[in-house]
């Protein structure tokens, strides 16, 4: 094996000499893994930064590399600790490609977060959230927001501390660092430890204020909604929710524009809510519009999210007990006592105007879904009469 100091730039020709990989190398080669591998084994720091830079590279799409490259873990981990401060970066963006893709569909990358953790990473990667330097600031959120997908980084990640410190990222971050920042936080939620050491920073107020910035079809957005949805579980995150100027407002502009899953998430948080103390929260939520919304949800959105739409709905309109035969429980029926709740004209005219679509839409529905019955039900030899008598009975 060539020694280190052989591949230098100034005496490798096939060294690249504009510091970004090697010319005479397709990128992902086994050669230039093992160069790779020198150069950040070798003792000069130049030729460790360039290592830094190259594994960067050719992990950045390269399942491959990514699983030839995983010793390089404890020395990037090391220049993250005891190199200087213009290595910082490369380095921790270097780990945060041997980390990233899907834990549940990549075991390599999966295995890589665990050990970049083992390896020490965290101390100084949390120290780097600190930082007055806004791109490193944003490469350790980046790279927390990687690790903290893995199970078994989160309780670690959260014993050393990291909570606060990315809620102070949310609060006073950069846009970037403030998604990722969200983003960690709603994976360290799903560990059960974690929740309340979350709700102890107080942060729905900085979630709050990032849903009102971000678009409400994001992925900001929806994993803004997820962490609500859990914090609003404790009676402080939902007194904190409802304090909030335009809290609960907020959810209610995700639950009408969110995506799919945002949506689920947010009528998830109103009715974990409305649950918890009806005659508390009923009025704040009806008072922010959310029947339309609602409406729309009980026809097109995700089942989980159509059922909540419904078990929502029974529990906003006016009496809490269950109506008489006389005036059945059915979705229009709890909509229109709904709607005649509601203040203003603005408001009652959309809900049902809503109403009318969503009636509109489940009569052609069943409409259909009784077209198909009798086409499937019907011999050949048999009057559509019959079948269409037998279809009435059923």
């Amino acid at each position: 094996m060539e020694s280190p100091h052989s591949l230098s730039p100034s005496s490798s020709s096939s060294y690249s000499s504009d510091g970004v990989g090697f010319d005479t190398e397709e990128p992902r080669t086994p050669l230039a893994v093992r160069r790779a591998l020198q150069l950040l084994n070798s003792g000069d720091p130049d030729l460790r930064l360039q290592a830094a830079r190259d594994i960067r590279r050719l992990t950045k799409t390269s399942h491959r590399c990514r699983r030839q490259l995983a010793e390089a873990v404890p020395p990037l981990v090391s220049m993250l600790r005891l190199d200087s401060p213009d290595s910082h970066e490369p380095a921790l963006l270097a780990l945060l490609n041997l980390a990233v893709k899907d834990e549940k569909s990549d075991w390599i990358s999966s295995r890589n977060k665990i050990n970049i953790v083992e390896a020490g990473a965290l101390e100084p990667i949390i120290s780097f959230l600190k930082s007055k330097n806004i791109n490193l600031q944003e490469s350790a959120t980046a790279s927390l927001l990687t690790l903290s997908a893995s199970s078994t980084n989160k309780p670690i990640i959260s014993a050393c501390g990291a909570i606060p410190l990315l809620v102070e990222i949310l609060r006073d971050g950069s846009p970037q660092a403030k998604a990722d920042a969200v983003m960690a936080l709603s994976n360290l939620s799903t560990h059960p430890n974690n929740l309340s050491i979350i709700l102890e920073t107080n942060p729905i107020p900085f979630i709050v204020d990032l849903i009102k910035t971000s678009k409400k079809s994001s992925k900001t957005a929806e994993k803004c909604c997820a962490l609500i949805e859990s914090l609003v579980e404790y009676d402080e995150g939902k007194t904190a929710l409802t304090s909030e100027e335009g809290g609960v407002l907020a959810v209610v502009e995700v639950l009408e524009s969110g995506n799919l899953q945002s949506r689920e998430h947010a009528v998830g948080a109103l009715l974990t809510m409305c649950q918890s103390d009806r005659c508390k929260y009923r009025e704040p939520i009806l008072r922010e519009g959310v029947i339309p919304g609602l409406l729309e949800l009980t026809v097109q959105g995700t089942p989980k999210s159509q059922l909540k739409a419904r078990t929502l709905l029974q529990l906003l309109r006016e009496s809490p007990y269950p109506r008489s035969e006389i005036q059945p429980d059915t979705l229009e029926n709890i909509v229109c006592n709904i709607i005649s709740q509601i203040d203003g004209d603005d408001q009652s005219g959309k809900a049902k105007k809503m109403l009318a679509e969503m009636v509109q839409v489940s009569m052609e529905q069943s409409l259909r879904h009784l077209q198909q019955r009798a086409l499937v039900c019907t011999p050949s030899d048999l009057p559509i009469a019959g079948c269409a008598s037998e279809v009435s009975s059923k």
